[in-house]
């Protein structure tokens, strides 16, 4: 399937509402819904190695041994770092033909929770890497499978674990039923705030689970430039610099000096200003307040190590003002062989313009840019602050209702992510009010997390046979014939 632009999206000509829920009923007889069920690996499917090894062909060699260890941990940091392997894979099952805005990385740990610009705590999506328009289905699958992957690392039985996939899609298709009946401006003012959380939690958690969801927005509100400041600066003969933490945290200073280091430094107040143009006027404004201080390689996440990333030091009226921006780079979306490429010529406008469409409020800080280092290289950046509230509810401290709760939350969330951007009527015509979708994405999401297994036990052995680098925590090289992760978690 082909999308190369967010018009795609959308049909040109206007539809009436009957017509379009006749086009999601139509897609139901050319794509029927119990189909989304069957998935077996195609003859001809990349090998995962490889596609693993294309992606560290374009990163800071030095970094990726670490994601190497961290995907090997165990099949579920492989599965949150494999989205370009999914990628392909889904590009080999039946979709509906009707398009939206995709997160692209649609993993339960990229739901959490995050700050509007009024200062209210919401839950949404928090990744848009790979954002680009493509078949609603990839993200609820993606979705679906990293819940079994979850559900298992934690030991849930099959039992247990039966009603949780199904609980989360079916919030989606029901969310999406009700979008499909809402106006265009009530969707789109649609969000998920602490007290629509807390609702949810006091309906269907334990005790041990409302908890949980407690500490999880207590800590959230917690996260702040200030916060950032306090764990991660410290005074150095007089001057106030980031605090080194190598391999994941390496100041400027560290990693060059001399003039190249004053160069660098010089490059990043370039960076901070060019960028400020694709931030709204008053926002830009604001920035002009801080100046740039200092500046430190991060290693973030599981898939993105590797890539560069910068954590800027800026301070505003003194130095007990600061804030913390994150320089993320942006490559290609790993969906882009898939759908096609994107309408936008920089890779970080990509990203911001989906995070913008998809989130019910995005980071005032979010903005992109395009630079040159100092090896020649052009890449492009989209930056944001490097904390604001945002927080994870982690998957390991959850029991299956938790699980499933936490599920139906995230399967509300996208579906109101994917009716701001794509045609909620037909999606919703399409998916109907019996649960033949459900149980269909159920039997693939189990059907995936076995290739998972699979695929994460090839990468231990790769590791053991020194195909691929892997490190250990502090980024020394791991010993001949290790390899982290070597048992894998199964159901009992």
């Amino acid at each position: 399937m082909s999308q190369d632009s967010a018009s795609t999206l959308r049909a040109a000509s206007p539809l009436t509402p009957a017509e379009r829920a006749a086009r999601g009923k139509a897609a139901r007889r050319r794509t029927p819904r119990s189909s989304h069920a069957l998935f077996a690996p195609p003859a001809d499917r990349p090998d995962p190695m490889g596609v693993l090894e294309a992606q560290s062909a374009t990163r800071i060699p030095e970094l990726v041994p670490i994601r190497t260890s961290r995907m090997a941990e165990s099949p579920f940091p492989f599965y949150r770092g494999a989205a370009a392997i999914m990628a392909a894979d889904l590009a080999s099952t039946p979709d509906s033909g009707i398009s939206v805005q995709l997160c692209g990385d649609a993993h339960l740990l990229n739901f959490g929770l995050l700050a509007s610009p009024e200062r209210n705590l919401l839950f949404d999506i928090n990744d848009f890497d790979e954002t680009l328009p493509g078949p609603w289905e990839w993200d609820v699958k993606r979705l679906a499978a990293s819940l079994v992957v979850a559900g298992r690392a934690n030991g849930f039985t099959e039992r247990e674990s039966a009603d949780i996939v199904p609980a989360a899609v079916r919030s989606y298709r029901e969310s999406m039923i009700r979008f499909a009946g809402m106006r265009n401006l009530d969707v789109w003012y649609t969000k998920t705030d602490v007290e629509r959380l807390r609702t949810v939690a006091s309906q269907q958690l334990a005790k041990r689970g409302r908890k949980n969801l407690d500490r999880a927005m207590a800590r959230a509100r917690t996260r702040d430039s200030l916060q950032a400041f306090g764990k991660l600066t410290e005074v150095v003969d007089g001057r106030l610099r980031i605090a080194a933490d190598p391999p994941l945290l390496v100041p400027l200073v560290d990693l060059l000096s001399g003039e190249e280091r004053d160069v660098t430094m010089e490059w990043f107040r370039d960076l901070i200003e060019s960028y400020a143009l694709t931030l709204p006027s008053d926002r830009r404004f604001l920035l002009r307040d801080f100046r740039v201080v200092d500046a430190a390689r991060k290693v973030v996440g599981v898939g993105s190590v590797g890539t560069r990333c910068w954590i800027i030091l800026l301070l505003g009226r003194d130095d007990r003002d600061p804030l913390f921006l994150q320089a993320k780079e942006a490559g290609t979306s790993v969906l882009a062989p898939h759908v096609g490429s994107s309408a936008y010529r920089n890779q970080g406008e990509r990203v911001v313009a989906g995070q913008r469409l998809m989130q019910a409020a995005s980071d005032i800080f979010l903005g992109w840019e395009r630079a040159e280092g100092t090896d020649g290289q052009r890449r492009d950046f989209y930056l944001r602050q490097l904390r604001d509230w945002k927080g994870a509810i982690e998957p390991e401290s959850m029991a299956p209702v938790g699980m499933r709760t936490f599920g139906e939350v995230c399967g509300s969330t996208l579906a109101r992510a994917h009716a701001r951007s794509g045609d909620r009527i037909a999606i919703a015509a399409y998916l109907g009010r019996g649960d033949s979708f459900d149980r269909a994405i159920a039997r693939f999401a189990e059907a995936y997390a076995d290739l998972n297994e699979r695929d994460h036990q090839a990468l231990v052995d790769a590791v053991r046979a020194g195909r691929l680098p892997a490190s250990e925590p502090n980024g020394a090289p791991l010993a001949a014939g290790h390899a982290p992760g070597a048992q894998t978690t199964r159901r009992p």
